[in-house]
């Protein structure tokens, strides 16, 4: 049996996301979706959000669970005596980042394993900057996220986009 953890800060979740988690289920006897709280970095998603809306991605699956945590991951692996850590790649930009993090966390704990999975082909160009930057000028990202994420993205960046715009005229 063999627990894996899927770190991120998932902000917001994608189908990109579903789709690493829903193959990695297959290989590992459980996933721990980790959710990164990062008090430095500006999120648009809270990480009580965060944590909701992929807990509701993966309610389907038994072996699949979705925490919150501050601190290294390597530290959150240790805690539940997980061996692997989970991180999806698109292109080469994305292995050579998470290759470099790869390392590191090796070097904090060498029972660590990194494994790296690409999504399937439709999912490589989800981006989290750009389904914000869409989602707020008014698109459509219903292909990109699931209807619960894309109606909270526009509740927040629709008003708050709207809300910037009438400030600067």
């Amino acid at each position: 049996m063999v627990k894996a953890v899927f770190p991120g800060s998932f902000d917001p979740p994608t189908y990109g996301h579903l789709n690493i988690i829903e193959r990695a289920r297959l290989i590992f006897s459980e996933i721990h979706v980790v959710v990164a709280v990062n008090r430095e970095k500006r999120y648009t998603f809270s990480a009580n959000e965060r944590v909701e809306l992929m807990r509701d991605m993966v309610k389907q699956w038994d072996n699949v669970t979705v925490h919150a945590w501050d601190s290294l991951i390597v530290a959150y692996a240790k805690k539940i005596s997980a061996h692997v850590l989970i991180r999806g790649v698109r292109n080469v930009t994305d292995f050579s980042y998470e290759f470099d993090l790869a390392m590191m966390n090796r070097g904090l704990n060498p029972e660590i394993e990194t494994v790296f999975l690409s999504p399937d082909p439709q999912y490589f160009v989800l981006r989290s900057s750009a389904i914000k930057e869409l989602a707020e000028l008014g698109g459509d990202v219903s292909s990109m996220v699931p209807a619960s994420v894309a109606d909270l993205l526009h509740q927040k960046l629709v008003k708050d986009f709207i809300s910037t715009k009438n400030a600067k005229m």
